[in-house]
């Protein structure tokens, strides 16, 4: 079989298969399928895109032209090959990276796909099984509704979950549930409920992909290897990250920027370990988000047009402040002025604002800005002159260190000062600190605190 990577139609195959598949329906395609199933090319799920793209496209669809019964999907399919070919020229792709990210030259892999219910997992699993992997799409069923049953009038997960199961019905894959919302709320919310009653500000994503998503599911499937048999090569989901691959490298795989600057989520993913990385693939690697919307609307995927989700992935509708309040309750206590060390104000527990927080100090005469906190006073000290020379923060205090790549810091201990070569007024306690070297996202570590020109650190 010819190497994928070599023909850049090759797009034309993971793109159109999608369409040919919903085009042809419950026609009568036996002429079609003369025509390619006597070769070794029908070894895998991808054939059709296979021959397409090896140069077999002419024969075949001569023979479908002589069929009486393919007109319909026939033209709908050649309507497709503008969307998907013209992409190649004129959107961007690199096709390479594309094959890349399905590991379409590795091909059949079982893959279980996690799938959402948005557009970017559903586009991730038709290029998985365009790419002739062996698909299985799963479902986290991470809510804790039980908990909120009086801030929600229905349950979450439930339209999600009707949207999954038509993607999965017109693709023609299996679609399994998993309950893991006693793992989320273990490895995630619990923590996470934990760091902010501390003063710090955590984040919940990248928790959850650590140790749920790509966690508490891989034992899941270990579960599944022990007792049914079924052994999964990787796991798959919408993530916009790249992987690159070299066995040879003390580091196996490392997770590499997207082209989209914007929807990249290496961020998110900075702390999976080697072991998980190795796991994972992301089909989604070498496209723009523009790009997923034009190729879901060309396979005229059900949800090609439904909005990305928000916020905090455990939360859903659920306001932030909502959630912390039915946590922890208020604790009122002291606006100050960290200018003139006044009190101007009262807040409703220091658990509700964050370093460089505006919103939701309700004075006259901003905007005012948090400076810092007094957790022993329950004290939130606030600031109009937060992006003030004498305030520009350079320097950030980390530790709890994740390398994904690259050589570990030659260093004793487990913490370290970092200089930031501009100003970042953002840092806070318990943010993660992601590092880079050009493209590829080297690993995390949690901030401690910040530090201003003049020393004080927060």
């Amino acid at each position: 079989m010819q190497h994928f990577a070599e023909r850049p139609q090759v797009l034309t195959s993971l793109l159109s298969l999608r369409l040919f598949q919903k085009a042809a329906g419950n026609q009568n395609t036996s002429g079609l399928q003369k025509s390619f199933t006597s070769t070794p090319l029908q070894q895998s799920r991808g054939a059709l895109g296979t021959a397409l793209a090896t140069g077999q496209a002419a024969s075949i669809l001569q023979t479908a032209k002589r069929s009486p019964h393919l007109p319909d999907w026939l033209s709908t399919w050649q309507r497709s090959q503008p969307v998907a070919y013209g992409l190649s020229k004129t959107g961007g792709v690199n096709i390479n990276d594309l094959l890349t990210g399905c590991e379409a030259q590795r091909a059949p892999l079982r893959v279980a796909l996690l799938l959402s219910g948005g557009v970017d997992s559903s586009l991730a699993l038709q290029l998985a099984i365009a790419a002739g992997h062996h698909v299985t799409a799963f479902y986290l069923r991470i809510w804790f509704q039980e908990d909120f049953r009086n801030f929600w009038d229905a349950c979450p997960w439930e339209d999600d979950l009707q949207v999954c199961q038509q993607v999965c019905e017109e693709a023609g894959v299996p679609l399994e549930v998993v309950p893991l919302s006693q793992q989320y709320w273990d490895r995630v919310v619990h923590e996470s409920v934990s760091e902010i009653r501390a003063g710090r500000t955590p984040n919940p994503d990248i928790l959850c992909n650590s140790r749920v998503k790509f966690g508490a599911f891989l034992e899941h499937l270990q579960h599944i290897q022990e007792s049914q048999g079924v052994a999964y090569d990787r796991v798959a989901s919408g993530h916009y990250a790249r992987l690159l691959r070299n066995s040879t490298s003390h580091h196996p795989v490392r997770l590499a920027l997207t082209p989209d600057s914007i929807k990249d989520q290496t961020y998110f993913l900075a702390r999976l370990s080697q072991d998980q990385l190795q796991r994972c693939m992301f089909p989604l690697g070498a496209l723009t988000k523009a790009q997923v919307r034009q190729l879901a609307a060309a396979a005229d995927l059900p949800n090609q047009a439904r909005r990305d989700s928000q916020g905090i992935c455990f939360l859903g509708k659920l306001k932030f402040d909502e959630f912390v309040r039915e946590h922890l309750g208020e604790w009122p206590g002291p606006l100050i002025d960290d200018d003139s060390g006044k009190v101007v104000g009262y807040h409703k527990g220091f658990w509700f604002h964050t370093v460089g927080q505006r919103r939701g100090i309700n004075l006259s005469g901003g905007p005012w800005y948090v400076a810092h906190k007094d957790l022993r006073r329950n004290a939130v000290y606030i600031t109009r002159s937060y992006y003030e020379e004498d305030r520009l923060r350079n320097r950030f205090h980390c530790g709890n260190f994740n390398w994904t790549a690259g050589m570990a810091m030659n260093q004793k201990g487990t913490a370290a000062d970092v200089r930031l070569e501009g100003n970042d007024q953002g840092l806070a306690p318990g943010q993660s600190a992601v590092f880079y070297q050009d493209n590829i996202c080297l690993g995390a570590a949690t901030i401690l605190g910040s530090a201003a020109f003049s020393g004080h650190r927060h």
